[in-house]
């Protein structure tokens, strides 16, 4: 469906986009994560062709966007994280304008502003300014206008941006509506939005790719080493740390005494991809120490991305 290849931006000295291969396919909502300045937002519109890459190459289905910028543009609906609207416009009087410019006439505008307005939510509000909407509304008013045309890819920068939980969950759900349908490319900040919502992830740095995969490869297929923490009654510090890090897997094992002395907590480092949960319980069990706790940490989206950006 859309095919990137070494796609760069410059601005004067500055490598916003740092040679990005990307590939998406038909179908997919993809999410773009990153910190802020990782080159999110001059990705997405150099995708939708609203900037000049400085390199690399941009190929949606058979077109390619240096030259026939036109017919990928009509295929793309663009929501900025600022929706562009008329604020003096009512809501329908300024679809209706939107619809006009899309060369929509006679019922087929109607229709369109019919399905729009059951798939955005705006029923109840398509004859009020847009001035005096809240900003989860507006959003709901630019994507309907991303959406006029019918395109087959939807590209959405921070679309829940400054909105409160249950507009998030609001704007989520039309976002699932419409990826049954249509491929999907959105950034945000919000972990959890892009776990909940996304089929893929990628997650880009300083203009770079870091990571692309599920959410399910990223927090359980990503093999990094893994920790269990481990408390122990009856031991002494020395000796749980030598038998500890005897258990093969295991590269070291950190304690430190509870408050009253009698009860060591363990901290496990483990090789990536192993599972020592078995041998270390057969290891404690043929002492006289009791096991009084083992709680493996898991990897979620927050740690990953943190860990990602902190690295690179």
């Amino acid at each position: 469906m859309i095919h990137v290849e070494g796609l760069t931006k410059y601005y004067g000295d500055i490598c916003a986009v740092d040679h990005i291969d990307l590939d998406i396919h038909k179908g997919e909502i993809v999410g773009l994560l990153g910190p802020n300045g990782a080159g999110k937002t001059t990705t997405l519109r150099m995708l939708t062709g609203y900037f000049t890459p400085s390199a690399g190459r941009i190929q949606v289905k058979d077109s390619d966007m240096n030259e026939d910028p036109l017919s990928i543009k009509q295929s793309i609906g663009y929501l900025p994280e600022s929706a562009p609207l008329y604020q003096s416009m009512l809501v329908y009087d300024y679809l209706d304008h939107v619809a006009r410019i899309r060369g929509l006439r006679g019922d087929e505008r109607f229709q369109r502003l019919q399905a729009l307005t059951d798939l955005c939510g705006l029923r109840e509000i398509m004859h009020k300014p847009i001035a005096t909407l809240s900003k989860g509304l507006k959003q709901r008013v630019g994507l309907a206008h991303a959406m006029m045309s019918d395109p087959e890819i939807l590209v959405l920068d921070e679309p829940t941006s400054g909105l409160d939980p249950n507009q998030i969950v609001e704007i989520r759900e039309i976002i699932r509506r419409i990826g049954t349908e249509k491929t999907v490319i959105l950034s945000t900040h919000i972990l959890s939005e892009a776990e909940a919502t996304c089929d893929r992830i990628v997650i880009i740095n300083k203009g770079r790719i870091i990571v692309d995969g599920t959410t399910r490869e990223l927090t359980t297929g990503r093999q990094r080493a893994g920790r269990i923490q481990l408390a122990l009654q009856g031991a002494e510090a020395d000796a749980a740390r030598r038998l500890l890090e005897t258990v093969t897997g295991v590269q070291s094992a950190e304690i430190e005494a509870g408050p009253d002395g009698a009860i060591l907590q363990a901290t496990v480092t483990c090789r990536p991809g192993t599972d020592v949960r078995a041998d270390l319980y057969g290891a404690i069990k043929a002492t006289d120490w009791v096991l009084l706790e083992m709680i493996r940490e898991t990897q979620t989206l927050e740690t990953l991305f943190g860990e990602l950006t902190r690295e690179s």
